[in-house]
């Protein structure tokens, strides 16, 4: 009795405090470190980043693969692998990636860069590195509850000459386009590079591993940390960046009581999304505030309408001056992304108004050169004969265009197709003087000729009549055509 009485009440304490994950779900990572790279400066950080990282994530509850200074071919091999381990555990797996490299963008995609990649034009890039999207769609694609893409890259392009004609930093992906379940975090805003670091390791990974061991914490939560930290750490020159379509909780370490029952119903329903301030609402809200307060509360809070009312508030200020530079970058960034997306002439066009002097400029006059040969896929609208379609009532039956009759097949044309009436035999000649019958075979008029005269040759029997009726008729051909759809795509 006594032991019964013991068991009961170590069971559920071991539960209340249990550190390990908040649900019994499968968690696996994939941490790479690029820091040996054969045709330009090796970095240093990288590969130290790795190894804390996989040293925290085992802490967290993660089955790690650590992989350091891959070349191209042992990147995808290593990420295949990695997807399989996640098909294998099935479809409640946190499956998260970590990167800690250099990356870059091209033509408005972007790349993580393999040690051994030299490339000696733009075009190379693309044939040399590992595109950002080939690994979000490989994740996608196997069963998972989950998948967190950290990515410590965005250093300083380490190809000065290929600068020239591509972006800064990496473009924008925006997770909420994407499956629901993913959540992607830069080490800085889109556009901009991010620090190797002077220490043993670079900001972004220092706030990282600091913010995610401590217990209790949201992602959402911690990532604004991270956001704070380091910022802080780089006197305002580095601000990481996220998307999210999450909408189940995550942790990386559970807290000591959680509320048990209520959180865990929680996270499993959908995420409201909060209320945005206006810029209005958010000048009331930093108006009197010491400048690194109000900068606090700016970054954190992350949104164009924060950024705008700090920057009007402390113009000419250096903060102010960060501020209005990061607004101006994130909303060139943004409709970089929208032209991508896009993808015709007339998009990059409508960037290069908006932005006719940037450092995607000769980007976006690349693509118009590209696209100016691609056939036009606006559908066309085919107009009826002897009808003015545009001026038909939107209520009126007699106006209405008939719906297009569904193709058949040979056989089905025969099996469907209604018995033809017999042509009908001529009627026998009447006597002179009376006109012969039309005669109607499907819906054609067919002539009766007047028959010969009436030739007897023996006299000896009744007379007996012959005639020959010719019948002459017209038919008609009604034919169709239909048309095919070309459907283009862009992520």
């Amino acid at each position: 009795m006594l032991r019964r009485a013991l068991f009961s009440l170590i069971l559920p304490a071991a539960i209340l405090f249990g550190g390990g994950p908040a649900r019994a779900e499968s968690r696996l990572a994939l941490v790479i470190g690029q820091s040996a790279y054969k045709s330009v400066p090796a970095l240093l950080n990288p590969a130290n980043d790795a190894k804390a990282m996989t040293q925290m994530l085992t802490d967290a509850g993660f089955a790690v693969t650590s992989a350091s200074d891959l070349s191209q071919d042992e990147m995808r091999a290593t990420i295949s692998d990695f997807a399989g381990q996640v098909s294998a555990k099935g479809a409640d797996t946190v499956a998260l990636v970590f990167y800690a490299g250099h990356g870059l963008q091209i033509d408005g995609e972007n790349y993580l860069v393999p040690v051994d990649v030299d490339p000696k034009r733009e075009a190379d890039i693309p044939l040399q590195a590992v595109r950002l999207n080939d690994i979000l769609n490989t994740l996608t694609w196997v069963p998972s509850r989950m998948r967190i893409v950290l990515l410590d890259a965005c250093r300083n392009n380490p190809f000065p000459e290929l600068g020239k004609s591509t972006g800064h930093g990496l473009a924008i992906v925006d997770a909420r386009i994407g499956a629901p379940g993913t959540f992607v975090s830069f080490s800085t805003s889109p556009g901009a590079e991010a620090e190797d670091g002077s220490g043993a390791n670079s900001p972004y990974t220092t706030a990282l591993l600091a913010t995610a061991r401590e217990p209790g914490i949201a992602i959402e939560d911690t990532f604004k940390r991270v956001r704070l930290a380091v910022n802080k750490a780089t006197d305002g020159r580095q601000t990481p960046w996220d998307s999210s379509s999450l909408t189940e909780d995550f942790r990386f370490i559970a807290g000591p009581a959680s509320a048990p029952a209520q959180a865990q119903a929680s996270a499993d329903m959908p995420k409201p999304e909060a209320a945005k301030r206006s810029v209005d609402q958010w000048k009331q809200e930093l108006q009197g505030k010491p400048i690194e307060v109000a900068n606090e509360m700016m970054v954190v809070d992350g949104t164009d309408e924060a950024y705008e009312a700090f920057a009007a508030l402390y113009a000419g200020t250096p903060r102010g001056l960060q501020a209005r530079d990061w607004l101006d970058r994130h909303r060139r960034m943004v409709a970089w992304n929208k032209a991508v997306i896009t993808n015709t002439a007339a998009a990059y066009r409508a960037f290069l108004v908006l932005y006719p002097d940037s450092d995607l400029t000769a980007t976006a006059r690349k693509m118009i050169e590209r696209l100016r040969y691609r056939p036009d896929t606006a559908p066309v609208a085919v107009s009826a004969p002897a009808t003015n379609v545009a001026l038909a009532g939107p209520t009126c039956p007699c106006n209405a265009v008939p719906p297009p009759q569904p193709q058949l097949l040979p056989q089905q044309k025969k099996a469907d197709a209604p018995a033809k009436k017999k042509r009908a035999e001529p009627e026998p000649p009447r006597r002179a003087g009376t006109r012969p019958p039309r005669v109607v075979v499907e819906e054609d008029v067919v002539v009766v000729r007047r028959p010969p005269p009436r030739v007897v040759y023996e006299p000896v029997a009744p007379p007996i009549g012959i005639g020959i009726g010719i019948g002459l008729g017209g038919g008609g051909f009604r034919g169709g055509h239909g048309g095919d759809g070309y459907r283009r795509g862009g992520y």
